[in-house]
């Protein structure tokens, strides 16, 4: 690996840090391994960190930073960075995921309503009628 151009292994460990903190933190894992590792910990410390790729890239990122760096100085540099680049790459992985809306959604996000307002209203029978009358007026309200 040392004949490896920097850039190459420094990519390559954001790539890794990356995969290991994703599936930790949101995959179940080969054979459920990673999902029973989350419910074992349960809410302590450490099934709050299993929750959390930007937290397990600071981890995960710093056995990786030995690879990269021969001195203290230089392999806290190279930990921040390998992890910096683990979550931009987790923040685009979420942009992906994120709904997209439609041209009638987009209109009613830009004249004010927040993304957790109800964007529809529609009633099925009669006794929705006055839940969805008090939600377009919470609606209106905010626009």
């Amino acid at each position: 690996m040392h004949d490896w151009s920097p850039w190459f292994r420094l990519t390559l460990c954001v790539f890794a840090t990356w995969r290991v903190s994703h599936l930790v933190a949101h995959e179940d894992g080969p054979f459920d391994m990673i999902v029973r590792l989350r419910a074992r910990a349960g809410n302590r410390m450490l099934g709050r960190l299993m929750d959390c790729p930007y937290c397990l890239s600071l981890w995960i990122a710093a056995p990786a930073a030995f690879l990269l760096a021969s001195q203290f100085p230089e392999w806290c540099v190279v930990w921040l960075g390998i992890s910096g680049g683990s979550s931009l790459l987790e923040k685009l992985a979420r942009s992906i995921d994120e709904p997209r809306y439609t041209a009638a959604d987009s209109s009613l996000l830009l004249n004010g309503a927040h993304e957790d307002a109800m964007l529809r209203t529609e009633t099925r029978n009669n006794d929705d009628s006055e839940h969805a009358h008090d939600a377009q007026q919470a609606l209106d309200s905010r626009v």
